[in-house]
């Protein structure tokens, strides 16, 4: 009964712009607190349109970050978990605020905070660092650790950095762009067709163009329409997923998406994709956010069931 139940939250669509979840970590001092949305309508239709081509379909449930990752929250998990993940010194080009992205973050380190949020919660690590060197590349995960063919991932895990697709859909996606529950996909991650203009600070447009620096992950423009903010300017965002979509290599180049505060407004566009850093950049305009599911076990029973109906589909056709 649990796990049926289970698969019907999975099954069920969530509606647009979704209340946000709050959750705390670390404690006395040191704790902070993030805002999730949950992003619903599993079993979304991918876009063909944008870049990687096709991009955005997830089968299942689940929650990302509302706001980028922030200096302070960076810095109070530095101190719970003795992590050493640096950032850059943004003094000159907006500052260091508490609520300024985490930028100068490495894929790698974005990991290690990743990695510190589950443990923290009693969860399995998500990314398998063999060695303590803070911007260390991690490992593989073995047959049975990873579900489908993402070999970064702990299939147990519950924080991990978003996918591109995961990513993709919490820009870009709108379950009723094209009509109620007919779903569809915007060209700018500010439920628009059109280039979004250019704000220094603020709730309409994007951090883009001549900007001195980010704007704090709560004043970064326009939202999506599943109510992410600042998915389009203010800083890249690293992806889990290396260049050429496989995550089989930990050397690879990993994706960012979603444009800089310095930067024109296409490259905030769904089909403007192709960039990457090494996982041990630690470039100033380069952050992050988290993504979660909201039961690990469901979402890997609920793979498996959304494969069988597809070979039974195949079978019959």
């Amino acid at each position: 009964m649990i796990k049926k139940a289970i698969l019907l939250m999975c099954f069920a669509g969530v509606g647009v712009n979704a209340q946000t979840i709050t959750q705390t970590f670390g404690s006395g001092a040191n704790s902070f607190s993030m805002d999730f949305v949950q992003i619903g309508n599993p079993g979304n239709a991918a876009d063909t349109t944008g870049s990687p081509k096709p991009a955005g379909a997830v089968s299942y449930v689940y929650n990302i970050g509302k706001y980028e990752v922030s200096r302070s929250m960076v810095d109070l998990s530095n101190q719970a978990g003795g992590l050493g993940i640096t950032m850059a010194n943004m003094i000159n080009s907006g500052g260091n605020g508490p609520l300024k992205p985490a930028v100068g973050v490495s894929w790698n380190e974005a990991a290690r905070f990743v990695n510190w949020l589950n443990r923290s919660k009693g969860y399995h690590a998500a990314y398998n660092f063999t060695s303590n060197g803070y911007n260390d590349n991690i490992g593989l995960w073995g047959s049975g650790e990873y579900s489908g063919n993402n070999q970064f991932r702990h299939k147990d895990a519950y924080y991990f950095l978003p996918n591109v697709d995961e990513w993709y859909k919490a820009a870009y996606y709108d379950a009723n762009k094209n009509g109620a529950n007919n779903g569809g996909y915007w060209n700018w991650p500010t439920q628009s067709d059109q280039e979004p203009v250019h704000i220094s600070e603020g709730y309409v447009g994007a951090v883009t163009g001549g900007q001195a620096g980010p704007a704090d992950i709560n004043l970064a423009g326009s939202l999506s329409a599943y109510g992410t903010m600042g998915q389009g300017g203010n800083a890249w965002e690293w992806n889990e997923t290396s260049l050429d979509l496989t995550n089989d290599d930990p050397n690879e180049n990993r994706l960012r998406r979603g444009g800089v505060y310095y930067g024109a407004g296409y490259g905030l566009e769904s089909s403007n994709g192709s960039w990457s850093r090494s996982p041990s950049d630690e470039t100033d305009v380069s952050g992050f956010r988290v993504a979660s599911v909201p039961e690990p076990s469901a979402v890997s029973l609920l793979a498996v069931g959304l494969g069988g109906l597809a070979m039974m589909r195949r079978r019959r056709s």
